[in-house]
């Protein structure tokens, strides 16, 4: 076993998954998270295509389904709740629309977080204040006034990564607002969702709303979106966030005030930019960038999890292979993940401009290439040919 001591920043989805490869591949490893504990709730987060053979590989095929959010498919409504279109589950082998493995974040986070705190060191509270790196290691200092040294140093803090803009720049530089907002939070199920995801979309204006099953039968997840041109709302600032989706879905019709009445008592709620971050490189040195914080596709992409968890396999697999040298493991784990990035991301885009309030005014455009979209949708889902491998150390062999 190597002994190299890897810390990662961000206890969400990316950092655990790479935290669970990274110990299976004979590292030390150190997760170090700015929330006081993991962060329940949160939206629903799927699993399609390559995937799922990683997390097969990971042994948690079995805890990962049983705690699917198990919705059955989803139905689009008009304003008076009429169905207009119908989408299932088993629809593209469980890789369409609704996926066949769809969960929420912070339960897969919880499912991740002990599978693998035997064998990691979980700090919780604290965050990265600092850091220098040099030829043979990396001089880490803590928000709490400790520091400490190690091998490696990877952020997995999502898409308004502290560590990114440390290592690599201010976040303007890498954040790509898509002109679309989200929001989530959980509420009474007053409303009667019964495994069948509701939306409902407002094609003039942009705008939808929306409530999708939970396991617990007595709640359930709101969903909202809406086009903003500019966003200028502190991530953290809740309470601006709320005002800021009232204003917003005004006058939207079907359940949306029902709905809306229960966001001040929401534990969760949840409201950003739907953005993606886009780098031409994601490593510096002893530093690397996983997940969101190096290649978020956006929401819209569907395939946000899917990156963090073949990236986190790859990564972890890619080091290991390159005898834990930085440069080559790096450099391999780039390569193997940037057509699969670069077409989830392409999709997010093409998603969020398909929702885009069309000019009456305009040209008409061409007919879709349904041949060319159906490699890119198989690229951002199956892009990477995972490697076995075969050679490096394996705790679970």
């Amino acid at each position: 076993m190597s002994g190299v001591r890897v810390l990662v920043a961000g206890a969400s989805i990316a950092g655990p998954a790479l935290a669970h490869w990274l110990h299976r591949r004979g590292a030390e490893v150190t997760v170090v998270e700015r929330a006081p504990g993991l962060r329940p709730g949160g939206q629903a987060v799927d699993a399609r295509g390559v995937t799922k053979e990683v997390i097969a590989r990971m042994g948690l095929d079995a805890e990962v389904r049983a705690a699917c959010t198990d919705t059955a498919g989803a139905h689009n409504v008009d304003a008076d709740g009429n169905v207009v279109e119908t989408f299932r589950a088993e629809d593209d082998g469980g890789d369409g629309y609704i996926a066949d493995i769809e969960i929420l974040r912070g339960d897969l986070s919880r499912l991740l977080h002990d599978d693998t705190r035997d064998g990691v060191e979980y700090v919780f509270g604290d965050r990265i204040a600092g850091l220098v790196q040099d030829a043979d290691g990396v001089d880490v200092t803590f928000a709490s006034g400790g520091s400490r040294r190690f091998d490696l140093v990877i952020g997995a803090d999502g898409l308004h990564s502290s560590l990114r803009a440390m290592v690599f720049g201010p976040r303007e530089r890498y954040l790509h607002h898509l002109g679309l907002v989200l929001a989530f939070f959980t509420v009474p199920n007053e409303f009667g969702i019964d495994r069948w995801m509701i939306d409902h979309k407002d094609a003039a204006t942009g705008r939808s709303a929306g409530l999708r099953p939970l396991r617990d039968a007595t709640q359930a997840m709101a969903m909202f979106s809406f086009p903003a041109t500019g966003f200028d709302i502190d991530h953290r600032d809740v309470e601006a966030q709320k005002r800021l989706l009232r204003e917003h879905a005004a006058g939207l019709g079907w359940l949306a005030p029902r709905i809306l009445a229960h966001a001040d008592d929401a534990p969760d709620f949840y409201l950003d930019q739907v953005a993606q971050v886009v780098m031409d490189r994601w490593s510096d040195g002893r530093v690397a960038l996983i997940g969101d914080a190096a290649f978020s596709p956006s929401p819209m992409s569907g395939q946000g999890t899917g990156l963090a968890l073949v990236g986190a396999y790859v990564l972890a697999g890619e080091l290991a292979a390159a005898g834990w040298d930085p440069e080559k493991g790096f450099a391999a784990y780039e390569a193997r993940m940037r057509p699969m990035v670069e077409a989830s991301q392409e999709v997010g885009r093409m998603h969020v401009a398909s929702l885009a309030v069309p000019d009456p005014d305009a040209e008409p455009g061409p007919e879709p290439d349904m041949d060319a979209f159906m490699a890119l949708v198989d690229r951002a889902l199956n892009g990477v040919e995972l490697p076995d491998y075969a050679g490096v150390p394996d705790r679970r062999a």
